[in-house]
């Protein structure tokens, strides 16, 4: 018999601000702005996050972890996404991999990946090599092109194990 396996996709977006430290795959980027959100607007783990809930069809971060309420304002992301681990295990899932695309003009996002898949490979409880995480600019071009924000893709694929 086949292991159940189900993918999922996840995006998210924060606005750059003033002000703000950069934190994106659950590491401080320095940066002159840093993302705007009710935690520390990690959005490469938002969109992982939402990946691995929708894979194991259980809702999204936001109805989890809720920004209206006071438990979640300024919590470091990486504590969400190993809840979010913890939540779809409890229905018997585990990770198999992710693969994320982390959208930005500026800081050039490249020599922090390598700090970013090992700092997110334990929290999900799986090898550096099942954690993929690209960078991209949009050439200029919306938003991001503007460096008004950043927004982050991921795919998620899990199992049941």
């Amino acid at each position: 018999m086949m292991t159940p396996i189900r993918v999922g996709m996840g995006f998210d977006v924060h606005r750059l601000v003033a002000d703000r430290q950069l934190w994106l795959g659950g590491i401080l980027i320095p940066h002159t702005h840093g993302l705007l959100g009710h935690s520390d607007a990690d959005v490469l783990i938002h969109a992982i996050c939402d990946a691995l809930l929708g894979a194991a069809n259980m809702r999204d971060i936001g109805y989890h972890f809720p920004d209206t309420s006071a438990d979640f304002a300024g919590i470091d992301s990486k504590i969400l996404l190993k809840k979010t681990v913890e939540i779809i295990a409890s229905k018997g899932w585990r990770v198999g991999n992710v693969d994320c695309t982390v959208c930005a003009e500026r800081p050039k996002l490249n020599p922090h990946i390598p700090q970013m898949q090992q700092t997110l490979a334990p929290l999900m409880d799986v090898n550096v090599d099942a954690v993929s995480i690209k960078a991209t600019t949009t050439e200029k071009l919306g938003f991001t092109g503007r460096q008004e924000g950043i927004s982050a893709y991921a795919t998620a694929l899990i199992f049941k194990g």
